[in-house]
Formats: structure tokens, sequence, C-alpha cells
């Protein structure tokens, strides 16, 4: 999720800059310090992509400890000893203080597949299908709470989840039409109560990597869920093609998504499972609008959610 707390990249960091406990993980859990840093990521989580003392290259991960990591760790580990195309987890999830901290195998390589036609679409479907079914035999504890671009189903007063760093921002300055889709899309979800299952939840073209027609790495494990299937298709439905800054899918694509997922799966969702899908395909795009509304940011997914949410709250009999 690009535009949910991107602070940019930072390549060539010299050692002395590296945040105080990370020296003495690596000793600690892989054996080596790091010998150099080839960058640094801050997003939700911190990525340091480095090369160790013995001479390996590793990418260490860590994040504010909410629960979730073990699970997401555990998760990944799972599919990427089953040959499933991610980076292989080389620890299970250690503290470092607050953190939730893991290291795994560094897989560079690959491209972006850009695009939002419905061809496009369903060539991401194939994936999402495939991981999907992966993660359908993987048993682990709910990661919870969800990645709060689809935690509709908090229990916070108000429409959104409580998010201070946002929160505390002039909400006034979001567009009503932004606050009305999730209000919205939500209480449709919310209303079918559909089963949960654990699934991939920040299914953007920037997260993937491509050789080919052949993806290569899907990143970003961090972001698992745990929110009904449907729900989960409808997201990726309409967040696949950003590849930047978030945006929303054209509403044929999405279909061209939903379609092939089912198609490639074996098994039509129901008339519900449809309507919770279109709706769920607008919350992380409301998500979206609303913070670049907060930041002044252009109105990538704003301008997006306008033309389309009529439309999928239609379809979602929202």
């Amino acid at each position: 999720m690009v535009a949910a707390g991107t602070h940019g990249t930072v390549l060539g960091v010299p050692l002395d800059d590296l945040p105080g406990w990370l020296p003495a993980w690596c000793r600690d859990h892989l054996g080596a310090e790091p010998a150099s840093v080839l960058f640094q990521l801050q997003q939700v989580s911190m990525v340091f992509r480095l090369r160790l003392a013995d001479g390996r290259y590793v990418v260490l991960k860590a994040r504010p400890d909410d629960g979730r990591a073990a699970s997401c760790v555990a998760a990944q580990a799972r599919l990427a000893e089953r040959g499933f195309p991610c980076a292989r987890p080389l620890t299970p999830v250690a503290n470092a203080g607050s953190l939730a901290v893991h290291a795994e195998e560094f897989r560079p390589g690959g491209d972006v597949l850009h695009g939002d036609s419905p061809d496009v679409a369903m060539r991401y479907a194939e994936v999402f299908a495939q991981l999907m079914a992966e993660l359908a035999d993987v048993t682990v504890a709910p990661p919870l709470p969800n990645p709060r671009w689809v935690r509709w189903d908090h229990t916070d007063p108000g429409v959104w989840p409580t998010i201070d760093f946002l929160d505390n921002r002039d909400q006034g300055v979001v567009p009503a039409y932004v606050v009305d889709t999730a209000k919205r899309a939500r209480g449709r979800m919310l209303a079918a109560g559909l089963p949960c299952v654990l699934g991939y939840a920040d299914f953007e073209a920037q997260n993937l990597r491509w050789h080919g027609r052949e993806v290569w790495a899907v990143h970003d494990w961090d972001s698992l869920a745990w929110q009904p299937e449907a729900a989960l298709v409808g997201a990726a439905s309409g967040a696949f093609a950003s590849a930047g800054p978030p945006t929303l899918a054209p509403i044929g694509s999405s279909e061209a998504f939903m379609v092939a997922y089912q198609d490639i799966r074996g098994r039509l969702f129901t008339a519900v499972e449809q309507e919770i899908a279109w709706a769920a395909s607008l919350w992380p795009a409301a998500h979206n609008a609303r913070w670049e509304a907060l930041h002044g940011d252009p109105p990538v997914s704003c301008d997006a959610l306008q033309a389309q949410a009529a439309e999928r709250l239609r379809r979602a009999n929202a």
C-alpha cells in the first residue's frame, strides 16, 4: 500500500545510521553482523537489504509488534516451502524491544506488470487464485487486527478504524462522497456475516515481480488478513493495477478479475458473495482517497472513486 505510510527509500545507508538494535539482532539470529546496507525503506514496516559479514545477502523487516507478524511470517514460510514464488523466511519473528523483526532471503529481479486492462486483470487474477488456494491449506492464528486498508470490521466509533496519525488531521477536507462510499460499502459487508479466511490484502502491481508471463515474486507478506474470501477477491480486483500511487482499476477490469478468479478456483460466488466482492472493491480506494485528502496529495483515488462509486455500490446492493 504505497500511499499508506511511505516515507521513501534510502540507498547506501552508512552502517552507523542503522538502528542500534539491528547489528546485535543479526548476530544473534543470523550469526553475522551487517557489513553494508544496500537500501533502507520506511513504509508500514522498516525494510533493510543487507550484506552480512559472511557474504550473505538478506532482507530484514521490522514493524511495531501488534500481534500480526508471527502468523504472517509462518504463512509465508509455508508457501515458500511449497515452491510458491515468494522470499523464504530465514528466521521466525523475534522481538527487538517493541518491534517484531524477522529476516528473509533476498529475492531480487523481475519486472512490474503495468496496465489495468481486462487481459492484465485476468493475469493478476490467476496469481491471486493460486495464492488463495495455497493459503487455504495453511493454519495459523488469524493475523488480527487486519491491515487498516481492509479493516472495515473494526469496532471503533465512526466509519474509519481509529488511526491517530490520520484522525488528528482535519477531517473536513475529506470529500463527503468518500465518507459516504466507505459507510455504505462497510455496512453491506458487515451485514453479510460471511465466514473469514486467511488471505492476502495488498494485491497491488508494485508488490509483484514478473519474468515474462510468469510471476517471479510476491512481496509484502505483512499484509495478510482475516476476511471473507469474496471480500479479499473484491479488494484485489480494485487494487491490482496500483504500480505507484494507489488507484482503482476500471470496473470492467475488476469484473474480469472476479470472473477469472472464480473460473480458476472452480467455484461460483453466491449472489451475496458477488455483492460483497463489489463492496470490498471500494474500501481500499476509499481509505486511499481519505489519505490523499488528508495529506493534500494528488487526487488519484479520489477521482477514480468519484467516477466509479455509484456503479460499484449498485452492484454491491449497497
